[in-house]
């Protein structure tokens, strides 16, 4: 005999995309604090983000990424990280988080274990070079076609250019492709410690992370009046999940204090 343990039923899961339900966030709270990031002098509303988001998504979009398709983001906790989270998100692009302590052989296995045709990352943090490890282990990923490098003073301007290259993009592009996407989609690649062996990277679809979020919430009472401080960082489920994502779907408002 099957043994079959089932939980509550009375509370539906949420049937919806993140881009969805984020969107539906926006429609009800445009000018609602959403995002408080001192170290990078940011207060924007529902509204700022959500147009901040599509020009991240339609700059994807421009450099030919399709849905499914894997695209890592190494960075600490910036603004930068959390327009790509949603970005991708929209575009049906399949987020993989690289954990901002990886050293080159981990950024390689992730990289190549992923299959990752573009990364978005810092050019550094702390002591670390990312610039100069992701150089290193480029010819060792064959996927690996883009580097985008958030933009400092004196270095290219990566980022910028993302973002022109979709400006001149239809303005419903975005909707297009969110209108393909399907709730169980693969969505985002989470990579466990690897204490055992070599990270293992799980597959997270919008109807699993959205729903981690919602019921989290629910547990706690939380509400749009919240205003919720994410000092982790954003790699793992603590800061992605239930510290942004929650955020969104109540509309409260995410405060990041320090890069981590």
């Amino acid at each position: 005999m099957l043994a079959q343990a089932q939980g509550r039923t009375d509370i539906p899961l949420l049937e919806e995309t993140i881009g969805q339900r984020f969107e539906a966030t926006v429609r009800r709270l445009p000018e609602h604090e959403a995002l408080v990031m001192p170290h990078q002098d940011i207060r924007w509303s529902y509204g700022r983000l959500d147009a901040e988001v599509n020009r991240v998504a339609r700059g994807l979009l421009a450099r030919g990424i399709q849905a499914g398709e894997r695209v890592g983001v190494w960075a600490p906790n910036l603004v930068e990280w959390v327009l790509m989270q949603f970005a991708t998100a929209k575009i049906g692009a399949i987020q993989v988080n690289i954990n901002p302590a990886y050293r080159r052989d981990e950024l390689a296995y992730a990289l190549r274990q992923s299959g990752c045709r573009m990364l978005v990352a810092a050019r550094r943090f702390k002591t670390s070079d990312y610039a100069g490890m992701i150089a290193d282990v480029r010819g060792e990923c064959a996927e690996l076609e883009q580097v985008v490098l958030l933009d400092e003073p004196g270095q290219p301007a990566d980022w910028a250019a993302l973002l022109a290259a979709g400006e001149g993009l239809p303005p419903d592009v975005v909707a297009q492709r969110m209108a393909t996407l399907k709730p169980d989609d693969a969505i985002n690649i989470q990579y466990t410690s690897g204490t055992t062996g070599s990270p293992k990277g799980a597959t997270l679809s919008h109807r699993n992370i959205l729903n981690n979020a919602y019921f989290a919430g629910l547990q706690i009472g939380f509400n749009e009046r919240e205003r919720m401080l994410i000092p982790v960082p954003f790699y793992h489920c603590a800061g992605m999940v239930v510290g942004n994502l929650l955020c969104v779907i109540f509309g409260a408002t995410m405060v990041v204090p320090a890069q981590w």
